[in-house]
């Protein structure tokens, strides 16, 4: 049986601060209960009423330091996006009161069916970066008190892993999700190449290609650029106030990193088949040539992709198991054997675990391509 989610969302369209485990846990509970308390009523409480209704206020010794509580908290809920509204509820009163309108703060029911229930999860799993992964178990953890079973526990012959071990990594996706500007030195070229420092309107976060790139307004050349994570020299400093920066609606980032970054030449061509419904990435980064059926494989189609990485390519292949069967050439099927010969043997443990080849590209959804 489905049952429905309530999720929330910002009435002003911001977007929320980065997520931060230093929020003790009584202040968690007392915003959260702030919440409910405000949810609950129409009318506009004053201050003084919340104070008496909501636990962890009570316990407060003196007005001031109510007040100055009460004024961190608003600021922290407005923060993270919640709609809170300031009134009074007649011509008669003479203080302000607080409520959260729910047609503000809630969206619409959301149903999830168990195999999206089970994307959830795998995305949950994905991440490994600290930030990231507790923001994605508090996801979660929402989800199950609405509940919908999210099974973080199921495993596979592959675990999905993706770890930013760029340093400037986080910096960069915490700036961009406040809406700040960034300075850095970034160098160009190569490891002996010039360093100079660069100021940016951050826009996003992606990967291409195997690299992690900045996207956004450079200041210093007053035009659209992308930055390659690797090659930032130093710490990255935000300037100005949260919320400065504006992304274009619309913008590509992966278009601007193409732009910017020149692909590899073209090595030749492959063939492959793709079982009817399946491989959706391989589709759009490749041609349809006709219907194709495979004796015991089923109905499908012929497909036909550039090659510019051999071994890229197999990865992608590999990844999608028995939906996809590589026609030509005869190189890139020993590739996907090998890839997946290694997955069946498992790590080894004399060895020390490789770095992961950085995954898909954080914001905004987009295509990526195998190389």
């Amino acid at each position: 049986m489905r049952r429905p989610v309530r999720l929330r969302r910002s009435a002003t369209g911001t977007r929320p601060p980065p997520y931060d485990a230093r929020v003790s846990s009584a202040r968690a509970e007392r915003l959260v209960n702030l919440v409910l308390c405000l949810l609950s009523t129409r009318q506009f409480l004053p201050a003084e009423k919340i104070r008496a209704t909501v636990p962890g206020y009570a316990d407060v010794g003196s007005d001031d330091a109510f007040f100055r509580m009460f004024e961190r908290d608003k600021t922290e809920l407005r923060e993270l996006g919640v709609p809170l509204e300031t009134g009074r509820n007649s011509g008669f009163d003479t203080t302000d009161g607080y409520r959260i309108a729910r047609h503000d703060y809630e969206l619409g029911e959301i149903d999830l069916e168990p195999d999206e229930a089970a994307a959830v999860a795998l995305a949950a799993r994905l991440w490994e970066t600290p930030g990231l992964a507790g923001a994605a178990h508090g996801a979660v953890l929402k989800l199950r008190a609405a509940g919908v079973e999210v099974d973080e526990t199921g495993s596979g012959p592959v675990q999905p892993r993706v770890r930013a071990v760029e340093p400037a990594f986080g910096p960069l996706l915490a700036a961009v999700q406040a809406g700040q500007v960034v300075t850095f030195p970034h160098r160009r070229g190569g490891p002996t190449g010039e360093v100079t420092q660069r100021t940016v309107e951050p826009w996003g976060v992606v990967s291409a290609r195997g690299r992690w790139y900045l996207v956004g307004h450079d200041r210093d050349r007053v035009d659209v650029r992308s930055f390659r994570l690797s090659r930032i020299a130093g710490p990255v400093t935000t300037l100005g106030a949260p919320g400065s920066v504006q992304v274009p609606p619309g913008v590509d980032l992966l278009a601007v990193v193409d732009r910017g970054v020149a692909l590899p030449p073209v090595i030749g061509t492959a063939r492959l088949w793709v079982a009817a419904g399946r491989a959706h990435g391989l589709r759009r980064l490749g041609r349809v040539r006709r219907p194709l059926r495979l004796p015991g494989t089923g109905d499908g189609d012929e497909l036909e992709i550039d090659l510019r990485s051999l071994d890229t390519v197999a990865r992608w292949v590999a990844g999608y198991g028995p939906d996809v069967v590589v026609l030509h050439p005869p190189e890139l099927a020993a590739a996907v054997r090998r890839a997946w010969a290694t997955v069946a043997a498992g790590p080894d443990p004399a060895q020390p675990d490789p770095e992961p080849e950085p995954g898909p590209a954080l914001a905004p959804a987009g295509r990526r391509s195998p190389g």
